[in-house]
Formats: structure tokens, C-alpha cells, sequence
């Protein structure tokens, strides 16, 4: 059918083999040597864009995943932060301190959990390699 370019692992439109045919060739096998053609090429950008569409959603799914743990620390500091204050306002003791110590490690490790998914979500792109494919069928029917 079409042969991996070595360069990227893509299968190009202009990788399909496509069935020759003799000059003496009738309608309907032309029609379906057309036909089977067309089916390989069109099999051939959709196992493309699977390709491309799987690694960009994966990115995004732990990109994604990453907020919400984010939003979860984000929870606990305000709970910490909370208590510690409170304890603050009540006591006047450097016990507090401690509850304030934790909240801010909390608050850091959501800081980077953050940028991690931020460098993850930026790795979502289109799905290139078969839109450039896709714009070559049109000359794929033409004759050479």
C-alpha cells in the first residue's frame, strides 16, 4: 500500500502505489482500480491522523490531569492557611508557624505542577503531517 518515510515514519500521498493500467483497459476496471485506489489513500491519511491526533491528546490528557492536582494543593494550602491563621489570631505562638511552613511547600509544589502542565498542554498541536497529505490528494488525480 504506501511505504513509512524514513525520515518522520509519515506516510505521504505520494508514497500510495497506485495501479497502472494498460491503454485497452475497460471503464469498469478503471473505475475500479480508481475506486480501490481512492479506498488505500483515504485508509492511509485516516491511520495518519490517528497517529498524530493519539500523541497530542495524551499530552493534553496529563497536561490537563496536572490543573487538577494543581487545584487540589490549591485546596489544601487554603485549609492550611486558614487553620494557621486562625491559630495565629488565637494563640500568638510560633506553633502556627509551622502549619504556615507547610502551606507554602504545599503552594510550591502546586507552582510546579502547574509549569510541568503548562509545558505539557503547549506539545498539543494539529494534526500537520495529514493536513500537508490531505492538501496533496488534488494532484494525486491528476495526470503526470
Amino acid at each position: 500500500m504506501s511505504t513509512p518515510d524514513s525520515a518522520n515514519g509519515h506516510k505521504h500521498v505520494a508514497d500510495v502505489k497506485v495501479t497502472k493500467t494498460s491503454d485497452s483497459a475497460t471503464l469498469g476496471q478503471l473505475v475500479a482500480d480508481a475506486s480501490r485506489d481512492l479506498s488505500a489513500l483515504i485508509q492511509a491519511e485516516v491511520q495518519l491522523a490517528k497517529n498524530e491526533l493519539s500523541f497530542s491528546a495524551k499530552a493534553g490528557g496529563i497536561g490537563t490531569a496536572m490543573f487538577f492536582v494543581a487545584g487540589f494543593l490549591a485546596a489544601v494550602v487554603l485549609i492550611l492557611a486558614s487553620i494557621g491563621l486562625a491559630l495565629v489570631l488565637d494563640l500568638w505562638l510560633p506553633v502556627s508557624a509551622s502549619f504556615f511552613i507547610i502551606a507554602g511547600i504545599y503552594l510550591l509544589l502546586a507552582g510546579i505542577i502547574v509549569l510541568v502542565g503548562l509545558k505539557l498542554i503547549k506539545k498539543v498541536k494539529a494534526p500537520t503531517a495529514t493536513i500537508n497529505t490531505a492538501k496533496e490528494i488534488p494532484a494525486a488525480f491528476k495526470p503526470d
